[in-house]
């Protein structure tokens, strides 16, 4: 059981990679920006074009991971919802929404955020990419 949960636990914050986060550290030091890496062992953590909550701004920053109390995603995006819902009748039961992180999962292979496929290459990939056109084309339109 506690692999299953280490698993979802690596899977849920490979989700926040290329997000806008704010990360506290464990001295009370806020810092914002783009997570664009971290290592599954400890946890440290890359984030781009950061912020320091003293207004310091810093092309790449690295933070060991024994110094991230806690990580939050301040970049949400549209919903992705009736993107899903498509996508899922074309592939039943094989596409999982995680709204907290804009992030599509269609048969654990292909990752959908609101710029089209990000993850995943081949014939399914292709057909994903184009439902995401429509939708993208739809959204567009109503705005």
């Amino acid at each position: 059981m506690s692999a299953i949960a280490s698993k979802r636990f690596t899977d849920e914050l490979s989700l926040l990679l290329d997000k806008n986060v704010v990360v506290s550290t464990s001295s009370g030091i806020k810092i914002s920006g783009r997570l664009i890496a971290y290592n599954p062992t400890d946890y440290s953590l890359w984030l781009a074009d950061a912020q320091t909550s003293d207004g310091r701004t810093i092309i790449k920053l690295f933070i060991a991971g024994r110094e991230v109390s806690m990580i939050e995603l301040i970049e949400l995006g549209p919903d992705l919802q009736a993107l899903y819902e498509r996508i899922n009748r074309l592939f039943p039961n094989m596409a999982r929404y995680y709204k907290e992180a804009g992030v599509i999962v269609v048969m654990d292979r292909i990752r959908v955020t609101k710029d089209g496929v990000v993850e995943g290459t081949g014939p399914a990939a292709e057909r994903v990419q184009k439902i995401w056109e429509e939708w993208k084309k739809e959204q567009e339109q109503t705005t």
